[in-house]
């Protein structure tokens, strides 16, 4: 009697497991003849049986499934809002950790990973040109399991997570970029463009800073970082870096421009004078340099005239007030040409009529300092 009974007891046993398998096998043939609807709804009773749910076999047909049903029209549209590529990554991704590498389910699983990531891809460019970039983003989250040490993925995330204004997101998928050894000074313009968008000044210090160290002669890098320490008040740094600068873009007469400036606050004016000269000499109509070499000639002369003036009348005879007064007038005239090519550059500019104004009178051109009395009353 105990026999028969155990023999029944082992029979139901095999039964249950054999209706569980059936499961798998269901789905199996469900998904060769095509009807991966049916397919869907054997696996997923397989995958949540304690019988079959440790199968790498049954994680690899689900696998592939899911997988077949996002690249049809048909059945994709039965997945609704469940995301197909994620469920076939996870499934494969499964069955290789049940199998193993060298397993037989475990290769195929690798394989098929491999196939994945160009899934994975192009759903991420196909939510990005269709504005779902939260969902794209998820996308290439998966792509990036699945190849970590390919760059298309983490750049192409960056994209969408600064085109859903995810900065946070973006820095993370930059910063893995440069994880993997990845440099590009597009990358780097792009995370100085978050910066700045973040208004934070440290970090956009530190990215152009690191741009430099990649790409140490990039001009554009070197401008940035150069404005950044005139922006802060740093004139002493930026004068050790406008030569490197001007080595890197010659023909920038900016640049030149800006290293008077700095001269001129670092109390070398004649350095100063050399590099407007220069300016010029790149580019006869930049304003900055015109009005700077008309105010260093017009300060001489200013100079001249008032030690002329501070002389008693017997120091002016005797101590040739004449003569400081004759070299400060050269310097008016010195100064004139400059003030109106700045004039020309900037025709509305007050701080230049004004000065040629004052020009204008020292050399006795009554009409023309009356003309630019009348311009500037006409622009206030």
């Amino acid at each position: 009697m105990k026999k028969v009974l155990l023999t029944l007891v082992a029979a139901a046993a095999l039964h249950t497991a054999s209706a569980q398998n059936s499961a798998v096998t269901n789905a199996i043939l469900y998904q060769r003849q095509g009807t991966l609807d049916k397919a869907k709804t054997e696996i997923d009773k397989a995958v949540t049986n304690e019988k079959t749910s440790d199968k790498a076999k049954t994680w690899f047909t689900r696998g592939e499934i899911y997988e077949g049903m996002v690249n049809s029209p048909i059945y994709k549209k039965i997945l609704g809002t469940e995301d197909g590529g994620k469920i076939a990554f996870e499934s494969y991704n499964k069955a290789l950790s049940l199998d193993g590498k060298d397993g037989e389910y475990g290769k195929q699983a690798t394989a098929k990973l491999d196939g994945l990531y160009g899934m994975a891809l192009n759903a991420g460019v196909e939510n990005y040109n269709s504005k779902d970039y939260a969902k794209a983003l998820d996308s290439y989250r998966m792509a990036q399991q699945i190849k970590p040490q390919d760059t298309t993925a983490y750049l192409y995330a960056a994209y969408a997570a600064e085109a859903n204004d995810n900065f946070a997101g973006a820095k993370e998928m930059y910063g893995k970029l440069q994880g993997i050894g990845y440099q590009s000074p597009q990358m780097y313009g792009r995370m100085l463009q978050i910066a700045k968008q973040q208004k934070d000044d440290a970090a956009a210090l530190k990215v152009v800073q690191d741009a430099l160290k990649a790409y140490p002669s990039n001009k554009g890098f070197m401008l940035e970082e150069l404005n950044m320490d005139l922006s802060a008040g740093r004139g002493k740094q930026a004068l050790e870096k406008i030569d490197r600068a001007i080595a890197a873009d010659p023909t920038n007469s900016n640049l030149y421009a800006v290293k008077g400036s700095l001269l001129d606050a670092d109390k070398k004016p004649v350095e100063a004078l050399a590099a407007y000269r220069k300016a010029v000499e790149v580019d006869p109509k930049n304003f900055d340099a015109n009005f700077n070499i008309g105010i260093y000639n017009y300060n001489k002369a200013a100079d001249y005239y008032t030690r002329a003036s501070k002389m008693s009348l017997a120091e002016y005879q005797k101590s040739g007030g004449k003569k400081l007064e004759t070299d400060g007038k050269k310097y008016f005239q010195d100064s004139l040409p400059y003030f109106e090519k700045a004039l020309e550059a900037q025709p509305d500019d007050r701080a230049t009529m004004s000065a040629l104004q004052k020009v204008y009178l020292r050399l006795d051109r009554k009409a023309d300092s009356q003309r630019m009395m009348s311009k500037l009353d006409g622009s206030k």
